[in-house]
């Protein structure tokens, strides 16, 4: 039996596609299929069918659809009951996407010919939008856009490996296509330049560039990247490695981190946390202030263009933003979606540690934004000590163990893993498992190894784990939309003496994993399925 969601839900047998059902019962379908071989909770199901307020009757009801789905899919019994929910069994080459997964993966470390064959193989797999149909489900959409974002990706791949192989004519018009349909996307207008430019159309390739830098600075209010500035050199001087054919660069991938700061007195602190990120592996730092009033522009710029001098030199590549909006959150997520940001860092307004809450503009960039978001609460000295990160096993505590462990790798400095205690008295296991698990993944990607720190349950056992730390690095719960941070995550960051980053997982894959690591870690890390007796 295979499972289909790189285009319409399709589960497929013996070549012949199975019944269904209704909406509900394939959107039920779909939310166990993007978490595939994890435990997902019956309350959390509830929630995404639903919605927040679900009827009496929504636990009856999961009940009824899974049995409808179980008969569907019968004799094959890969829909079972585990505490606290389902789980969905499907074998590595069953999923469509864990097979494109496997293709991207083997591509990585391919030379340019075979690369290519790969990843044409790979997007073979794509029957069109992913999870289409279920447009009107929340979180099968957020996957669909996550997957897209996979797919583009992988696509760039293949060109880059098509232009190492000196096939620059044919791609002219497939690479035209894909820029009218993502204008602001960088790597493609490079690869624009480089397909025209080997093609002998030299004036054609500088046309883009300076349309590129047009649009930009209109749209966006930021120059062109300094690898599309170092292309429009290369071009210029007739460089004979861009069209070298076999060991030819690849149009140039400039992996970014976004810094938003709303209050520019907490420029400072957000620095010490992007600055370790950007250096590695190299990213440029993108700093932005969304000013409400016009009078200010002049004074920010000012304070920016400094910062941006003081980062160049330390050997730091960054541009800077600044522009009035009444939108702050939507221009940030603009800016997220274009670029090849792997993080979005911001500071968070006083209101979030009052009430738990975040405001409309930290909403619309934890619900849009593509990559992982990391908000601040506190700050100071951030010199000495650990990154400690409380870890249970959910998505977004994974995307905050590959930020911490960023930043630790950086700073030469301990990255410090909690887990539970065991309690006999309620049969639970210690988190040693988990944490080494963990730990075994970090240090095949990052090259780290993590501190193990079992602690009593609650927020005042990550609080003593904390005292020495010089940053506190939490998940945010998979229920922030209706949660907001929650009681026990908002209890540690009041108690904290220490700054607090609280990390979204992203839609992108692989948040701030560099591109050679990217499947393995996002896949495996991220989606590593923890059976509920570890956790």
């Amino acid at each position: 039996m295979e499972f289909r969601i790189l285009g319409p839900l399709e589960v497929v047998e013996q070549g012949r596609a199975l019944p269904l059902g209704g909406p509900r019962q394939r959107a039920l379908l779909a939310l166990l299929l993007t978490r595939a071989n994890e435990v997902v909770s019956a309350d959390w199901l509830v929630e995404e069918l639903w919605g927040a307020e679900p009827p009496r009757t929504a636990a009856n009801a999961l009940q009824y659809h899974v049995s409808q789905l179980r008969k569907a899919l019968a004799p094959h019994e890969v829909i079972v009951t585990q505490e606290p929910g389902y789980m969905i069994r499907v074998g590595p080459n069953e999923l469509d996407v864990f097979r494109f997964e496997q293709l991207v993966e083997q591509a990585q470390q391919a030379a340019p010919e075979l690369a290519a064959r790969l990843l044409r193989e790979a997007l073979d797999l794509w029957r069109g939008p992913p999870l289409a149909e279920l447009a009107h489900e929340s979180l099968p959409q957020t996957e669909a856009l996550r997957l897209e974002e996979l797919h583009l990706a992988a696509l760039e791949r293949r060109i880059d490996a098509d232009l190492a192989l000196g096939r620059f004519a044919e791609l002219v018009g497939e690479v035209q296509a894909l820029v009218r349909e993502h204008p602001l996307r960088e790597r493609l207008r490079a690869a624009l330049m480089q397909a025209l430019y080997g093609s002998g159309r030299q004036v054609e390739a500088l046309d883009v560039f300076r349309e590129t830098r047009r649009l930009l600075v209109e749209e966006l209010g930021i120059e062109p990247s300094p690898a599309l500035n170092g292309l429009e050199q290369a071009i210029l001087r007739h460089d004979p490695a861009l069209t070298a054919q076999e060991g030819a660069p690849a149009a140039p991938r400039q992996r970014a981190i976004l810094v938003v700061a709303s209050d520019p007195e907490r420029l400072t602190d957000l620095l010490v946390i992007a600055e370790p990120l950007a250096r590695r592996p190299a990213r440029e730092l993108i700093m932005a202030r969304f000013l409400r009033n016009d009078g200010e522009l002049t004074a920010a710029s000012a304070a920016l263009s400094e910062r941006r001098n003081l980062l160049a030199q330390q050997g730091v590549a960054s541009r800077i933003v600044i522009h009035t909006t009444g939108e702050p959150g939507a221009d940030a997520v603009r800016l997220a979606t274009q670029y090849d940001v792997d993080v979005v860092l911001l500071d968070a307004a006083p209101g979030l540690l009052e009430g738990g809450h975040p405001d409309q503009d930290l909403t619309v960039v934890l619900e849009h934004a593509p990559c992982d978001v990391a908000v601040l609460i506190g700050g100071g000295d951030m010199a000495t000590g650990p990154l400690v990160t409380p870890f249970g096993g959910v998505d977004h505590d994974w995307a905050a163990i590959e930020v911490a462990a960023w930043i630790a790798q950086s700073l030469g400095t301990t990255l410090r893993l909690l887990g539970t205690e065991a309690d006999p008295a309620v049969e639970r296991r210690d988190a040693s498992r988990l944490l080494s698990r963990a730990s075994m993944l970090v240090q095949q990607v990052i090259g780290i190894v993590t501190e193990p720190v079992l602690i009593r349950p609650g927020e005042q056992g990550v609080l003593e784990a904390a005292r020495d730390a010089r940053l506190l690095v939490v998940g945010l719960s998979d229920r922030w939309r209706t949660e907001g941070i929650g009681h026990a995550r908002l209890a540690v960051a009041k108690g904290a003496e220490v700054p607090t980053l609280f990390v979204r997982r992203g839609l992108r894959p692989g948040g701030v994993a560099p591109t050679e690591t990217l499947t393995r870690f996002t896949w495996t890390l991220a989606s590593e399925r923890i059976r509920p007796t570890e956790r």
